[in-house]
């Protein structure tokens, strides 16, 4: 069966060979096979405005190389997620859910919870952008104003006068005076306080579940059996009772001012 295999395959290598130098040896008047050119080089920039174009480009490519950032410092997603991992340690499961729900249910809640800011920026700057009615630097002024309202609405005076007054700058007036340099790191450290806090209230009903199941096995002389066997079922069961995820979930929403 080898040899036989052999045979066929020295055939078929005959045969395409055969056909390539046919191919080679048809006559010129055939058409070619089309193939695309890509060149790619620099020039010398004829006029100013070929400049800016440039420039143009590469902050786009900026801002796009840091969405991920943005997404999750400048809007609700970090005290989602930080609270849903919170919750599951506190229940007591490390794998249940996995991050990967936790992640994608809090990526989801955030298009919720940023809905009508985000309404906002394609009303009053991307669509007249896009209907050429103003310049992108107008566009970018005007896409700030609703995002920077959510973020100081949810940013402590305490952490926002901390960065103002470490960057060096005068203290702002009016809400519009404040520097988005300073206020993204201000809201970022404010929504990991208000993460932190939450975090603390789940904790409490679950570690007095784990703190009378350990006295009861303590006091039945059962100091070999992990406590956290008993009270995982019983965790669960007065989280599932509560619709502790109904809770959660519309906790975390009110506090952001969505109702």
């Amino acid at each position: 069966m080898n040899a036989l295999y052999a045979k066929r395959w020295t055939l078929f290598s005959l045969l395409l060979a055969a056909a390539l130098l046919a191919a080679a040896a048809a006559p010129a008047a055939a058409a070619p096979l089309p193939l695309p050119a890509f060149q790619i080089g620099v020039e010398e920039a004829r006029t100013p405005e070929e400049v800016a174009v440039v420039l143009q480009i590469i902050a786009l490519l900026t801002i796009l190389s840091l969405a991920p950032a943005i997404l999750v410092l400048m809007t609700s997603f970090t005290r989602l997620v930080v609270v849903f991992n919170f919750l599951r340690q506190a229940i007591g499961v490390q794998q249940a859910p996995p991050n990967q729900v936790l992640i994608g249910l809090s990526l989801f809640i955030t298009f919720f919870v940023m809905a009508p800011v985000w309404q906002q920026v394609h009303q009053t700057a991307l669509r007249p952008y896009l209907d050429k009615e103003i310049s992108y630097q107008q566009a970018f002024e005007s896409a700030q104003a609703p995002v920077r309202k959510f973020m100081l609405a949810n940013t402590r005076e305490k952490d926002l006068a901390l960065f103002v007054k470490v960057s060096g700058a005068e203290r702002p007036r009016t809400p519009a005076d404040v520097g988005m340099l300073a206020l993204i790191p201000a809201f970022v450290i404010s929504e990991l306080k208000t993460a932190f806090i939450i975090g603390f209230v789940l904790y409490v009903p679950f570690l007095v579940i784990d703190m009378v199941v350990a006295s009861v096995l303590l006091s039945m002389g059962m100091m070999m059996l992990p406590p956290v066997m008993i009270s995982l079922p019983f965790k669960l069961m007065l989280f599932v009772l509560v619709d502790g995820w109904n809770i959660v979930i519309g906790s975390l929403i009110k506090s952001f001012g969505v109702v």
